[in-house]
């Protein structure tokens, strides 16, 4: 089967779950739709909860990295994601104050050999992160080679223990609505909890439109996290009402406060 077919095939499938959703909906039986939230129905503290507090910038310095800790602490953000040479000095700093450590793998670009990345995933594990965020092999996609973008995938999953969750991150501004499809399931198949927007590094950040489509892929059994300019409070809720339920932002601070900047990270 070849990606034309294989493409067709997945929409194919999709399109009959979004009706047996719709249908489900109609006749009143459980679906994956929740009731929209207004931003002036959620609180800086449960908006708080939803967010990946992230620094990734490759200057960035020790002091910038207790200033995050500190903060993901103060507010009680979800969790803090960085690089994996920086899990260890964070894992220490937080350690018992309940957020999660997250470290990126394969970032920003993805195309690095899949060795190399189960290594850091095995690494940052190792060094107490218990979250995930491994970017996919987007040329391998692009290219047709299905079997390479899903090899990736389960190489991380294996590398994972039973309590790590594991968020393939897409990089949709890349991407084609086809081709965003086909990545879902390919995330999906290969065991990943969530499938991700962005790395806010590489093309356009999170979009209400991307969100929606990916949650309407993956339906309810999978995550959705939405990163790459999130920049105001309305916006953030805006993309948990599409679909996400967790958000990546390097401004989370300025984001919960309703203050409206530029989010890079």
């Amino acid at each position: 089967m070849d990606q034309n077919e294989l493409i067709e095939k997945i929409t194919k499938e999709v399109m009959q779950r979004l009706n047996n959703k719709l249908e489900n909906q109609e006749t009143g039986k459980p679906g994956n739709s929740s009731k929209p939230v207004s931003s002036s129905g959620m609180s800086q503290a449960e908006l708080a909860g939803y967010i990946d507090h992230t620094l990734l910038k490759p200057e960035a310095v020790e002091s910038q990295f207790e200033q995050l800790c500190n903060e993901a602490v103060a507010y009680k953000f979800k969790s803090v994601c960085v690089n994996s040479s920086w899990v260890p000095y964070v894992a220490k700093k937080l350690r018992g104050s309940g957020v999660i450590v997250c470290s990126v793998i394969g970032f920003p670009l993805g195309g690095m050999d899949t060795r190399s990345k189960a290594f850091e995933a095995r690494s940052a594990i190792a060094s107490g992160a218990t979250e995930l965020d491994m970017v996919i092999n987007v040329g391998a996609l692009k290219s047709g080679n299905i079997k390479l973008v899903e090899e990736d995938i389960r190489a991380i999953k294996r590398a994972c223990r039973s309590t790590t969750l594991l968020k393939v991150i897409l990089e949709t501004g890349l991407l084609t609505d086809a081709e965003k499809i086909l990545a879902c399931e390919i995330a999906r198949k290969a065991g990943a909890d969530f499938v991700k927007t962005s790395t806010g590094f590489s093309g356009s950040g999170a979009t209400v439109q991307d969100v929606a489509l990916m949650r309407k892929i993956v339906g309810p059994s999978m995550g959705v996290k939405a990163s790459g300019g999130i920049k105001t409070f309305d916006q953030a809720v805006a993309l948990i009402n599409a679909g996400a339920n967790r958000l990546g932002c390097g401004t989370s601070i300025a984001v919960i406060t309703g203050a409206e900047v530029r989010c890079n990270y």
